[in-house]
Formats: structure tokens, C-alpha cells, sequence
């Protein structure tokens, strides 16, 4: 018997997240490591079980992901959102708990572009009066 899979992708800021939900015992991997070697962060963890915890599907997925780019705080990110995704195609009825909860929503928050003229996006060079 083939086991179930759902994929979804999932970004925020510079960084994709391939996600892939197989019917499972719960295992983590991103990237081909195991999630807690991966991030070494014990708040990134959380970030990316916030969408289990909430649809007490802890145990029902092994979660197998693919991403790059970005730093480790985007990347778990855009792991949430792909994984919330990836939920409501496991099971529809799971949509408004994740929606309210706001793991649908894409984070459109990006770095700022450099401006001429400015030393940065915003900042701006020493002013001399004399």
C-alpha cells in the first residue's frame, strides 16, 4: 500500500521551502537532516510545529523539506507556511483553524532596496555642516 503525500511551497523573505507531508510517525527532516540539528534553535522548532500542535497532527506526517535561501529564521518561516498548505490539502476542515491562526498568510515583508544618493535603503550619509 502507497503511502499518502502531500506537497505545498511555502516563502518568506529570500527563502523556498519545498515542503513534503508523507503519512508517517511524525519524523522531521529539512534538507536531509534531522529538524533539531538542523536549526540548533529550540524557537525555530516551534515555529515550524506551531501548524501540527494546532491541528493535533503531530504524530499523522513525516515532514520531508527541501530549502534554501534566506537565513534560518526565514527558512522556518516559509517551512510553516508550506506545511500549513500542505495541511489543508491533507484535509480541508483544517483550513479555518490555520487561517485564524494566521499560517495561510504569505509574509510579504522584504528587504527595503538601496536608494542613490543613500548609504542605504533609508540611511543616509554624515551631513557636514561646516
Amino acid at each position: 500500500m502507497e503511502k499518502k503525500t502531500y506537497r505545498a511551497l511555502g516563502r518568506r523573505k529570500e527563502a523556498v521551502a519545498q515542503v513534503r507531508l508523507v503519512e508517517g510517525k511524525g519524523q522531521r527532516y529539512i534538507n536531509g537532516k534531522p529538524m533539531k540539528s538542523y536549526f540548533g534553535r529550540e524557537t525555530l522548532d516551534m515555529i515550524v510545529e506551531q501548524p501540527f500542535k494546532l491541528t493535533d497532527t503531530q504524530d499523522r506526517f513525516d515532514m520531508l523539506v527541501n530549502v534554501k535561501g534566506s537565513g534560518l529564521s526565514g527558512q522556518a518561516g516559509a517551512i510553516r507556511l508550506g506545511v500549513s498548505r500542505a495541511l489543508t490539502k491533507s484535509d480541508p476542515d483544517l483550513r479555518g483553524q490555520l487561517k485564524s491562526a494566521g499560517f495561510l498568510t504569505r509574509d510579504p515583508r522584504m528587504t527595503e532596496r538601496k536608494k542613490y544618493g543613500l548609504a542605504g535603503a533609508r540611511k543616509r550619509y554624515q551631513f557636514s555642516k561646516r
